[in-house]
């Protein structure tokens, strides 16, 4: 093996870190000759496939893969569960010549409730399924079975033992002493009960997990006011144990018998499709495609022109699910049909979990033509284009986006991103809890501490303001930035032999981490917000760029605001415009994900804990006699006087806090 050709293997692998991410997924590397030489899966995409660029802790195989490596393609999914049943889907289908492990063929482990005994067995089951029962699954990993039958013990109490076992006891064992079995080979349940055990773990298993949840929860209510109390318990229990059952499998859905999906994502006169193929409910893996067109060209035009091409050769399922609408959706139906032998629907799902998949396909889609465009031009290509369209002093080796997020005011973050020669520099990524605090506007200075411009507080503005949120931002990133500037210059220029040993602002030094351009998600409202800060602060010669959706907040419309010129546009087919609109996609990407981040975990917290004087106590009461802290929250002031451990002073409390 030419020490070239490893080389060049290792450039390929380095070449994709910078645009992987940390996501589960699976990925796949190919040779010249486009064949796939081998599958592999991992929890973090970017961390697995760097091991490849250290060729020298790798075996004489691997060096030789990597050295025939010339292209990689990846597939993100959403958990580790689903990467690793796609991963063997795929290896079934491709058989990579350098995959080893799961080449055994094993089939997936199953969780099998038979019925061929009058006291059914709930047990693991691998291979082929000639027992008479109840199979559910496909589980990714023997571990996921192994919890669910767990959790599933503890919930419905069924025996996991094998017939023998069941006819040789005549008392009851351990599982029955520690609560994981009703113990019906000693006859401590009847049939007909345990039956029911049996019906609530298969309707849950298939599904119905939130209507069973409602019969357990009024039978609780039932046993709690019957004062029967170890049994409401047990229900309580049982109701607990439920969201620990089954993992999330979005990879193989049931309901995808047989169909296609097709997926597509536009950006700068280069689409791609994602196919994605379902068969038996499994799904059988993908395909990118990428078609050139002209700029103006409607996304579902492009669908159409490729499903004609496409099926020309490829095989039709009896559904095609799409992301558009298109128009010739009823002459290209007949057309399959008439091809095939068989009807064929082609539809754009708007809701539940056929509209999970398309969105998963679609983002596949979006994450793929992203790194397509990275790789056809250079990162230092499109910085020193930059430079050369805003007319920088130097080609920017760090430049940072900023841009806010929320909800009328309410969870309102603000998120800075920062990018430069090798991509996204994802470690300086920084967010900002908005802290809406009403504080004077003045200057303030940290003691025995002198700058060049006062270090402004967080100014006073009032929720949903977002000039207000942009010059928090901005004040306390670059105030802090001043200040680590200072105490770096204190130790650099501090000690020259002055008795005071006093600290004094070097101007020759340059700050640290400051960027050398400054990108907002904003108009000219919020530039003119950030230059005053700016200006305060003593960074004013610091570029800032504004960029503003354009018309009817179209993608390749964007105005760019510059202080003291017009506002001006750029070509839709410009480059350096589709790096610019990444960098600010991604910037809002951080944004929402952080909003929605802090958004869940307040609504996950219970809102009685807000109320003063509200204790354990008091908590629990209000929460069995209404059943939720929504229904307190509603209740009327009568209502809550009745609850028993209320007084009506706390009563009144509670009813005024939800009211304001």
């Amino acid at each position: 093996m030419p020490p070239s050709s490893l080389h060049r293997g290792v450039a390929t692998i380095q070449n994709y870190l910078k645009t992987l991410g940390d996501q589960a997924g699976v990925y796949r590397m190919l040779n010249a000759a486009g064949e796939v030489l081998y599958v592999g899966k991992a929890k973090a995409l970017k961390k697995r496939v760097v091991s490849y660029t250290r060729p020298e802790a790798l075996t004489n195989r691997i060096q030789r893969m990597i050295a025939e490596t010339v292209a990689m393609e990846f597939i993100t999914t959403h958990t580790e569960h689903e990467a690793l049943l796609l991963e063997s889907n795929l290896i079934k289908d491709l058989k990579p010549r350098y995959n080893v492990l799961l080449k055994d063929d094993k089939a997936f482990p199953y969780i099998l409730i038979a019925t061929d005994h009058k006291f059914p067995q709930i047990l693991k089951h691998r291979g082929k399924k000639t027992r008479e029962g109840h199979y559910f699954g496909p589980f990714a990993a023997v571990q996921a079975v192994y919890a669910t039958l767990d959790a599933l013990q503890k919930t419905f109490l069924l025996r996991p033992c094998s017939d023998s076992y069941f006819n040789a006891r005549t008392r009851p064992c351990l599982q029955y002493q520690i609560k994981r079995c009703s113990a019906p080979c000693v006859e401590k349940i009847t049939q007909a009960d345990y039956a029911t055990l049996v019906k609530q773990a298969k309707s849950f298993l298939e599904g119905k997990g939130g209507q069973l949840q409602e019969e357990l929860a009024t039978k609780m209510n039932e046993a709690s006011e019957a004062q029967e109390y170890e049994r409401a318990a047990l229900y309580r229990d049982r109701i607990k144990a439920l969201s620990h059952i089954q993992a999330k499998q979005d990879v193989n859905i049931a309901m995808l018998e047989e169909v296609d999906v097709v997926a597509a994502h536009s950006q700068a006169s280069k689409t791609c499709v994602q196919v994605f193929f379902f068969r038996g409910g499994r799904n059988y893996g993908n395909k990118a495609y990428y078609l050139d067109h002209d700029s103006e060209t409607p996304l579902n035009e492009i669908v159409e022109s490729f499903l004609s091409q496409f099926y020309t050769e490829a095989p039709c399922p009896t559904a095609i699910l799409l992301n558009v609408e298109i128009a010739a959706k009823e002459l290209l139906e007949e057309a399959f049909s008439q091809k095939t032998g068989h009807t064929v629907v082609l539809e754009t799902p708007q809701r539940g979990a056929k509209k999970a998949v398309v969105d998963h396909a679609f983002k596949n889609a979006q994450e793929a033509l992203t790194r397509k465009l990275v790789e056809s031009a250079s990162t230092e290509k499109n910085l020193a284009a930059v430079q050369k369209l805003f007319g920088l002093d130097k080609i920017p080796e760090r430049i940072e986006v900023y841009d806010n997020s929320h909800i009328q005011g309410q969870f309102a973050v603000g998120a800075m991103i920062v990018a430069g020669r090798e991509g996204f520099i994802k470690n300086a990524y920084r967010k900002f809890t908005i802290q809406n605090r009403q504080e004077a506007m003045g200057e303030r200075r940290e003691e025995n501490l002198t700058t060049p411009a006062p270090l402004l507080p967080p100014p006073a503005f009032k929720g949903g303001d977002d000039y207000g949120m942009m010059r928090e931002v901005f004040t306390r990133r670059f105030s802090r930035a001043l200040k680590e500037n200072t105490v770096q210059n204190r130790r650099e220029v501090g000690g020259d032999g002055r008795e005071d040993g006093a600290a004094t602002f070097a101007p020759h030094l340059p700050p640290p981490a400051l960027p050398d351009l400054v990108l907002i998600d904003g108009g000219a409202g919020q530039l003119s917000t950030v230059m005053a800060v700016m200006a305060e602060l003593g960074l004013a010669h610091i570029p800032l760029v504004g960029i503003a959706k354009g018309v009817d907040r179209n993608a390749g419309r964007e105005r760019f605001f510059l202080p003291n010129k017009q506002p001006y546009t750029l070509p839709p087919n410009d480059p350096v415009l589709f790096y610019l609109q990444r960098l600010r996609d991604e910037v809002h990407r951080f944004a929402i994900t952080t909003h929605r981040a802090k958004r869940s975990k307040a609504i996950t917290q219970n809102t009685l804990d807000e109320v003063t004087g509200i204790g354990a106590a008091r908590k629990k009461a209000l929460l069995q006699h209404f059943g939720s802290a929504k229904a307190v929250k509603g209740a009327a002031l009568q209502d809550l006087e009745n609850v028993r451990g209320i007084s009506k002073a706390i009563a009144r409390k509670i009813y005024e806090h939800f009211r304001g």
